[in-house]
């Protein structure tokens, strides 16, 4: 099996220093606070990912790994916020409901692509951030 490459490891503090814009920067900020609150957990530097909290999954597949329960990446274009407990089928429809009053954003399966965090409603956005949180624990626990 493939090693994981990104790993947890840096200075979270440097990393959103080093963020040009700044209402970037200022938008992580907020987004280190409502994801520490949410998840009860320092930020951790993960490559070019802010996380909060750990879990380790095992697919049926074998394919095995590490990973934060909730985080955000401060891309070029926009932020990446990541929500990988808001893809399990017990959640969606509830995930849907609050996508629907978010405001202004994309979403994949699990990630959540935000320009702003003026564009969307903060309120909502730390729900999800708490399904995926719970969910997560619930599936894998926490390490």
């Amino acid at each position: 099996m493939a090693e994981q490459k990104t790993r947890p490891g840096g200075d979270v503090e440097a990393f959103v220093a080093a963020i040009a814009d700044e209402a970037k920067r200022a938008d992580a900020r907020t987004l280190i606070e409502l994801m520490s609150a949410v998840s009860g957990e320092e930020p951790v530097l993960w490559g070019t990912m802010v996380g909060f909290g750990h879990y380790h999954y095992r697919y049926e597949t074998g394919h095995e790994g590490d990973s934060f329960l909730v985080g955000f990446a401060p891309r070029k274009a926009e932020f990446s916020i990541y929500l990988m407990g808001t893809y399990f089928p017990e959640v969606s429809a509830r995930r849907e409901e609050l996508l629907a009053r978010l405001g202004k954003h994309r979403m994949g399966k699990a990630c959540l692509y935000v320009k702003r965090l003026s564009d969307v409603d903060l309120g909502v956005l730390r729900e999800l951030a708490e399904i995926s949180v719970v969910a997560l624990r619930k599936a894998y626990g926490t390490t």
